[in-house]
């Protein structure tokens, strides 16, 4: 008989007939203990051969109390229903792409209910933890204690919400705790030492949730590997209308004032003209890695980077772009109201210039949650952030966003549109501004993202 244990972040094979496993290509020999090892989360599959083997199987692998009543009063609607039936059909494995504001998080409540195992939920930010945990104790604390991993609290219960550092930091000691993981923003996962956080887990159920699945690296297909395929996707434009709010995307064009225009050409020359004479040509992101690395030690190419970054400054916070936030805010003067910036700064400047609640990294978790709460009560009609809203936070429900700057990536723009697509009790629809500074390089930025 073949048994299968949980040991060290791995499931330790002995007994009779290992050596029919031994071929796997994930199964090594381990001396120090005269057996075989394979990794966590290849148990499901290492289980399943050895029953399309005939092989009999003491199973010791999960130490996870049965967890029954686990109800939930959400009623699914009917993307949401296709999606947890989706991920079913594929085995309780793999990734579920919906639009910010489509209630993955009701998905995800379902699954749990529907297994009634013990469950731990990962996610990026502290803000997020506090928002499961109340989520998940206003639907299941009846039934069974919620725990948390984060944020200065280390409890494990039944139902657990870890932060992605916690479940990496203590993977090992909660591989074989829980027979279903869901990840939330699972993107996070392909980042080297998170997976760990799937690597070592021997869940057999894996759920994986995000707006946008693909990696710029390509990392998603180690998520494929460790979470499953994705096996449910639904756009903001498939789900606008029925689900979530009809919406329009209004692109405004600025010119740079001439101060602006020259600071900005000369720093973008002195960029150019180096990456002609070191043959470099920007195509990924990988290719502006190796820039930086050289500016470690040429200083052609340190400078050639500052001026990068200092023609970036100049067209990202182009002054006229507060000229043309002035008349949005005053067209939308009854409407809710959020602006989105690349820098820090221009959120200090925004707040001090339209007397607009700014929302930045510096602050604390207490102060931004403050100016949120006011912000859902209407005590705020508009807020002004950097970075810290594009994901990770639960934001009150807006109509309009600003995006006066920001990256190429298609996963910020998407989390940026989907503050505003939770659909009105008017109906109405919803508007997303890109503010772009014309004849610069923002042009090309604001093209990709879209």
């Amino acid at each position: 008989m073949v048994t299968l244990r949980y040991d060290e972040g791995t499931v330790r094979i002995d007994g009779d007939g290992t050596e029919r496993l031994a071929s796997l290509s994930f199964v090594e020999a381990d001396p120090r203990s005269e057996s075989h090892r394979a990794p966590a989360f290849r148990y499901p599959f290492l289980r399943r051969t050895c029953r399309d083997r005939g092989l009999a199987v003491e199973d010791r692998v999960l130490d996870t109390p049965a967890v029954d009543g686990l109800s939930t009063t959400y009623e699914l609607r009917g993307y949401q229903r296709e999606a947890l039936d989706a991920w079913r059909s594929h085995g309780d494995r793999g990734v579920v792409v919906l639009p910010t504001g489509s209630g993955k998080t009701v998905l995800a409540v379902g699954a749990i209910a529907a297994l009634e195992t013990p469950t731990l939920v990962v996610v990026p930010t502290v803000d997020l933890l506090d928002q499961w945990h109340e989520e998940l104790s206003a639907e299941f604390g009846d039934a069974t204690a919620v725990g948390r991993l984060g944020g200065g609290v280390q409890r494990i219960e039944p139902l657990t919400v870890a932060t992605y550092d916690s479940a990496y930091l203590r993977a090992e000691d909660l591989g074989n705790r829980f027979g279903l993981v869901v990840f939330d923003e699972v993107h996070h996962l392909g980042g080297e030492g998170y997976r760990d956080a799937a690597r070592l887990s021997a869940a057999p159920a894996r759920l994986g949730l995000t707006a946008t699945f693909e990696r710029p690296d390509g990392e998603h297909e180690v998520i494929e590997t460790l979470v499953g395929p994705v096996v449910y996707e639904r756009s903001a434009e498939d789900l606008a209308g029925d689900h979530l709010a009809d919406y329009d995307i209004r692109r405004l064009e600025v010119p740079l004032t001439p101060e602006e225009r020259d600071i900005y050409e000369r720093h973008q020359q002195t960029f150019t003209e180096y990456l002609a004479s070191s043959d470099i040509q920007l195509r990924s992101g990988s290719d502006y890695q190796e820039l930086v690395k050289r500016s470690g030690s040429d200083p052609k190419a340190r400078e050639a980077l500052l001026a990068k970054q200092r023609a970036r400054e100049v067209m990202m916070n182009a002054e006229r772009k507060l000229t043309v936030l002035a008349d949005i805010l005053d067209r939308h003067d009854g409407d809710r109201v959020i602006v989105f910036t690349a820098y820090t700064d221009l959120v200090y400047d925004i707040a001090e210039r339209f007397l607009i609640p700014p929302i930045t990294s510096e602050m604390g978790t207490d102060e931004r949650r403050e100016i949120l709460d006011r912000f859902r009560r209407g005590d705020y009609s508009r807020v002004v952030a950097a970075n810290v809203l594009d994901e990770g936070v639960d934001v009150p429900d807006a109509n309009v966003a600003v995006v006066l700057s920001g990256s190429g990536s298609q996963r910020e723009f998407t989390q940026r549109l989907g503050r505003v697509l939770r659909p009105s009790d008017d109906g109405g629809r919803a508007l997303l501004y890109e503010v772009v500074a014309e004849e610069t390089a923002e042009e090309r930025v604001a093209r990709r993202r879209r």
